[in-house]
């Protein structure tokens, strides 16, 4: 126990710095990923064949397929048509990963509210964009928060496959570290202590606006 105590506080600052990267990456790449996932999302409930099929193509090819075939297949691909560091090429990955599942989620929230309030705003002369915009949208991101919330802690967890690039974030730091000192079960532990402290974090932000929603109805 004295040499893990040891271990975790000589390394802290190695680690500090390694857990902003995997915010960083997990940050940008959940913002990246919510602005796909809303935009296939109303591709799909747009009610054209066309958008449905690019819909579902997405959304079955990503979900068709493991995660660090996609990092893979992205980093070691796109640099034959533009070159991206390991940071970006990674955040893209998981963007367009995570960007699926949201979209099935902003999908479901978006069809779950009544139809009627959509005909009731057309026939009072709005738009369909206006109304999905002022009416549907405002109750759908409502809904959607706890399952978000998931998406979130999930995808904070997968940034963990950018090591595998050669990004220095936590569980890259941990393997390097392990490496060196042979010490696989501590260090792959104090990656899990760094992981797990901002998965409670996350989880404690997420109620608290959960809460909030809840409170403003």
């Amino acid at each position: 126990m004295t040499s893990f105590l040891h271990d975790l506080i000589s390394t802290f600052p190695g680690f500090l710095q390694a857990a902003w990267i995997t915010l960083k990456i997990t940050g940008i790449s959940l913002v990246l990923a919510l602005i796909l996932g809303l935009l296939f999302a109303l591709m799909k409930v747009s009610g054209l064949k066309i958008l449905g099929a690019i819909y579902n193509g997405y959304v079955g090819i990503i979900r068709g397929t493991p995660l660090i075939v996609q990092i893979m297949w992205l980093y070691f691909g796109i640099t034959n048509i533009v070159v991206l560091s390991a940071f970006w090429a990674g955040t893209i990955a998981l963007a367009i990963h995570s960007g699926a599942y949201i979209a099935e989620i902003f999908r479901g929230s978006i069809q779950s509210v009544d139809r009627g309030q959509m005909e009731a705003a057309q026939s009072l002369g709005m738009k369909r964009g206006l109304a999905m915009r002022r009416i549907i949208l405002p109750q759908a991101f409502k809904r959607a928060i706890p399952s978000m919330g998931n998406q979130f802690i999930i995808g904070l967890k997968d940034s963990s496959l950018v090591a595998f690039i050669g990004i220095t974030e936590i569980f890259s730091l941990s393997m390097d570290n392990a490496a060196v000192t042979f010490k696989q079960l501590e260090f792959y532990t104090i990656a899990g202590l760094y992981y797990l402290v901002m998965v409670v974090l996350f989880t404690y932000l997420l109620s608290r606006l959960e809460n909030r929603m809840e409170t403003a109805q």
